[in-house]
């Protein structure tokens, strides 16, 4: 189980990284993609404003771009090392696989992107 505090904990459930408190997004499952990037404005619990600037999430996008890059490596070693297809079967799961794992991707990007820029309080409550 993951440890309130812990960034990968903010990181993987999409909560506030300053309290944890709760959901960052409108809608939890990031598969319903007309809401993947609707977000709070800002935290119910400790009125952290997520867009901590204009556009500040444009730079999540070079984070997805290295989140993409992982899954593709793992989904290439997965199906063509330990499972031994060939290499056009693999490329082919390869390209599946990222964009079935688009939505995930985004969301896992803003969430290790705002985690950069802003750490787990947990005296939050005295500084509201």
């Amino acid at each position: 189980m993951l440890k309130k505090g812990w960034k990968i904990n903010s990181i993987l459930t999409g909560s506030c990284p300053r309290c944890q408190e709760e959901s960052m997004y409108v809608a939890k499952n990031p598969f319903k993609l007309k809401t993947i990037y609707a977000m709070h404005e800002q935290c119910s619990h400790c009125h952290l404003h997520y867009e901590i600037e204009p556009s500040f999430f444009y730079g999540a996008m070079y984070v997805a771009y290295a989140v993409s890059i992982a899954f593709g490596v793992a989904i290439f070693v997965i199906t063509n090392l330990i499972l031994g297809l060939s290499a056009k079967t693999s490329f082919i799961s390869l390209g599946i696989g990222i964009l079935i794992l688009m939505p995930i991707t985004a969301r896992i990007a803003r969430n290790i992107y705002i985690n950069m820029f802003v750490n787990f309080d947990k005296d939050w409550k005295g500084h509201s």
